[in-house]
């Protein structure tokens, strides 16, 4: 194959700051004309094409998760804040710790915000190589039901940076054989969803009776009528994998492999044996309740110019300000007479340069791997801080391949030979038969970055469980992956990959496995003026932008809601660092008579 690649690796990792080596990154305008897409090969051949108009707004085709919803995944608009403004010193730039930022921000806080690496946005981050190619840290979709991420995307002005696409998920098979989940139905949830899963041609007709059955059998029923109760019902399914539970509902073997494994691979990167029932029945509970759930959307382009790139310049507007390059070494702390512990500052450092950073607050919006190197260790005589050295990241690498011709074009060879048009699956795919469980052809899916005149697909392929691929050198892994490519789509035969990039991210979403949803940290700490932010930490969502962005916005809720004890607390805190300056010049004082 005709191919050139790139190699950058980054040390550390981007929502800590800190400067531990869990993530690696090894590297290498609009399409024109109608995107023409093939399914249900095997079965019926048809054709459709994209509507001219289109749909990039989040005014329509959204979930309402104020009403009949579980209230903790959408929380009421927080009061305004009329407590003393408070100096906030945010550690992490990722989507948890923007989010922080600009809920702090909006109720007149001052914030600052440091980030290790030259880029943000963490595990939603991008950045452009010395070629001009976009690097994404992974595959990024937005289901219907990001409530809490669509509103922060209005509120910063990125709105219109989303593309519905078809409200259907497809499975690419071997051979390129298409199944799909098709959710458009003229009656809305539940019965768009009924109907899905009763026509799918993914799976067997007793398989499908099978998983009728189970699902009928589940929680998700109940959240129809009590969606508060239901997710009660959920969180305590949390103990056994969604494998045990499926199976002794009646569920099938085939339906987890064909099906549900390449979902809980997209949600979770790991697969329905080893992810929790709660993660997965989570998601089908929204999915069975609210239309819109189901329907994903894609960013125009790359997560650094629609995502980060808006929020970041919302918070600058608003006094914000970033700090990049400066990761966190240690959180210095002190403990008081009462038995009180307390932070005093960051100490931080950018190349051989070091300093300590002091605030009335201070919030760690970091990963799994990151919280554990920042913690001190002494606090892990807190069961608060110790239950997080039971929670382990997923290792995950993802992929992109740029093409000369168009990949998911399976209806007609020509076309996917001729560069002049965009052709192909424009959505998210799945698919069981092959070791990157999900992907996109991005010059299709976001074309306002990732489509290049003359030019072909390019596929973002991710690669879970990506442990089997840590230790493999790049050329391997874009070998190993493009045959698999083309085990999918065989009409590709004869397409040159001409550029590609590999990310390895060490650990990355935390494992849901069975039993691990006990041990996630609230926002708040024991340490009063120390909190904390992340996809990982409590809150009703999964590990995702979702909960992420969630995570933020309960955090911010936490410091505004202790506004008065944490000016008490600084208070208290500069008259000790004044006392001790003050006794330690007496001493000085002493030595010099003497």
């Amino acid at each position: 194959m005709a191919c050139s690649s790139a190699s950058i690796c980054y040390p550390g990792t981007s929502a800590t700051g800190g400067g531990g080596n869990n993530r690696s990154f090894l590297t290498g305008s609009g399409p024109a004309g109608v995107l023409i897409s093939g399914r249900r090969l095997g079965v019926s051949t048809q054709l459709r094409c994209r509507s001219s108009i289109v749909r990039s707004d989040l005014d329509s085709n959204v979930s309402d998760m104020r009403n009949n919803a579980p209230k903790g995944l959408f929380p009421p608009e927080p009061e305004h804040y009329r407590g003393p403004k408070l100096k906030v010193a945010i550690i992490g730039a990722g989507l948890a710790g923007m989010s922080t930022a600009v809920e702090l921000l909006d109720q007149g806080h001052e914030v600052d915000i440091y980030e290790s690496h030259s880029f943000i946005g963490g595990k939603v981050g991008s950045f452009v190589d010395k070629r001009g190619n976009h690097i994404e840290m992974g595959l990024h979709v937005f289901f219907g039901c990001y409530n809490n991420l669509f509103r922060l995307m209005k509120k910063v002005g990125a709105d219109k940076n989303l593309l519905v696409k078809d409200h259907t998920h497809t499975f690419v098979n071997k051979g390129g054989e298409i199944g799909e989940l098709d959710f458009r139905f003229p009656v809305g949830a539940p019965l768009h969803g009924i109907n899905a899963f009763l026509s799918t041609n993914q799976l067997k007709i007793y398989d499908k009776a099978r998983n009728a059955v189970a699902l009928a059998l589940s929680p998700v029923v109940r959240a129809l009528v009590d969606p508060d109760g239901a997710l009660r019902e959920i969180r305590d399914l949390d103990r056994i994998s969604f494998s045990d539970w499926f199976l002794s509902k009646g569920g099938t073997r085939a339906s987890i492999q064909r099906m549900w494994d390449p979902v809980a691979y997209a949600l979770g990167f790991i697969d329905c044996d080893n992810i929790s029932a709660r993660c997965m029945l989570t998601i089908f509970a929204l999915f069975a309740t609210k239309t819109e759930a189901s329907l994903l959307r894609m960013l125009k382009g790359s997560p650094d110019v629609y995502l980060s790139g808006p929020i970041k310049k919302y918070i600058m507007d608003k006094g914000g300000r970033f700090h990049l390059r400066w990761g966190c070494r240690e959180v210095l702390y002190e403990k008081s007479p009462d038995g009180d512990t307390y932070v005093t500052g960051l100490l931080i450092s950018k190349a051989t340069e070091r300093k300590v950073v002091k605030a009335d607050v201070y919030v760690a919006a970091c990963d799994v791997p990151g919280i554990k190197r920042l913690v001190p260790q002494k606090w892990r005589e807190w069961e608060f801080f110790d239950n997080i050295y039971k929670l382990v990241g997923v290792p995950v690498v993802t992929v992109q391949l740029r093409y000369n011709g168009w990949v998911t074009e399976l209806q007609d060879l020509e076309r996917s030979r001729q560069l002049r048009r965009a052709a192909g699956l424009d959505n998210l795919l799945y698919t069981p038969d092959a070791d990157f469980s999900c992907f996109a052809d991005l010059a299709l899916a976001s074309p306002e970055d990732y489509y290049l005149e003359g030019q072909g697909s390019l596929l973002q392929c991710v690669l879970t469980p990506g442990d089997p691929y840590m230790p493999l050198p790049n050329d391997e892994i874009i070998n190993r992956v493009s045959k698999q490519v083309l085990a999918l789509f065989p009409s590709s035969q004869g397409l040159e990959v001409t550029w590609s990039s590999v990310v390895k991210i060490g650990q990355s979403l935390y494992r849901e496995g069975p039993g691990r949803d006990p041990f996630r940290p609230d926002q708040k700490t024991p340490v009063k003026n120390f909190f904390l932010a992340g996809s990982y930490t409590k809150q009703d969502y999964i590990d995702s932008m979702e909960g992420a962005t969630l995570s933020g916005r309960q955090a911010s809720a936490y410091i505004c809601d202790a506004g008065e004890e944490l000016v008490t607390l600084r208070k208290k805190i500069v008259a000790a660092e004044s006392s001790e300056t003050t006794e330690a010049a007496i001493t000085s004082d002493e030595l010099s008579l003497v």
